[in-house]
C-alpha cells in the first residue's frame, strides 16, 4: 500500500492543527528506567491536550507505558498491529480502537494516514525503520507532517552524529538534515509541535 498523500512541503513547520500524534517506540523497556517514564510522560501529556495517540497497537515495553499513561488520563489511543503479533498475543486489548493488518507495510500506512505528526522515542530496528520511513517520505514530498526525535538520556547522540557525517560525505542534504527535529525532553517535544 503506498504512504499517505499530503500537501508537498520542504518546511518542518506543522501544517495544520495536530490532532493525532504516531509514537514510534521500543516493545522492550529498555536498560534505564528512564526511557519507561519518558513514555508515559509522553502519553499523559498527549492526552492531558486532547490529543490521540497513534501506535503500534502492543501491550509491551515503551509502547505499553505510552498506551497506558495516556488511557489512565482519558486519552483516545488508537492502536495498529499485524495478525502476526496479535497471533503472538501482544497485542492491546484495552485500547480507544484497535485496527489489526494483515502486513507490516499496511500497519505503516494506517498509522501515517491517522497522524499528523510524528514521535520517535527510543527502540531499536523498529523504530529506526518507522522513523527512517517518515523521513524519507518528508524529503519526497509526500506528506508535510513534522518528525520529533524524542533523545531521552541523549539515546540518539550518535545516530545525530552520524547524520552529520552523512552530510560532510555529500549523502544528506543539509536541508533534509534539518527536518530531524530533536528535542530532549517531552516539554521541548511539544514545543516543537506547537502543542504548549
Amino acid at each position: 500500500m503506498p504512504p499517505p498523500t499530503a500537501s508537498p512541503s520542504n518546511s518542518p513547520a506543522v501544517p495544520h492543527a495536530i490532532q493525532n500524534v504516531a509514537v514510534f517506540c521500543a516493545s522492550a523497556n529498555g536498560a534505564d528506567p528512564i526511557y519507561c517514564a519518558a513514555a508515559a510522560e509522553l502519553g499523559h501529556a498527549l492526552a492531558a491536550r486532547n490529543i490521540g495517540v497513534v501506535y503500534g497497537g502492543a501491550k509491551v515495553g515503551l509502547m505499553q507505558a505510552v498506551a497506558e499513561a495516556a488511557l489512565a488520563e482519558g486519552g483516545r489511543v488508537v492502536g495498529v498491529i499485524p495478525t502476526v503479533l496479535v497471533d503472538l498475543e501482544v497485542a492491546h486489548d484495552g485500547l480507544t480502537e484497535l485496527h489489526v493488518t494483515d502486513t507490516m507495510h499496511t500497519r505503516k500506512a494506517l498509522i501515517g494516514e491517522r497522524s499528523d505528526a510524528f514521535i520517535a522515542l527510543p527502540g531499536g530496528f523498529g523504530t529506526f525503520e518507522e522513523l527512517f520511513e517518515v523521513l524519507a517520505w518528508q524529503t519526497l514530498r509526500i506528506h508535510a507532517k513534522p518528525v520529533v526525535l524524542l533523545n531521552t538520556n541523549g539515546f540518539y547522540d550518535k545516530l545525530l552524529e552520524f547524520l552529520d557525517y552523512c552530510v560532510q560525505q555529500g549523502m544528506l542534504k543539509p536541508k533534509n538534515r534539518e527536518i530531524v527535529l530533536v528535542a530532549g525532553t517531552v516539554d521541548q517535544a511539544l514545543e516543537l509541535l506547537g502543542l504548549t
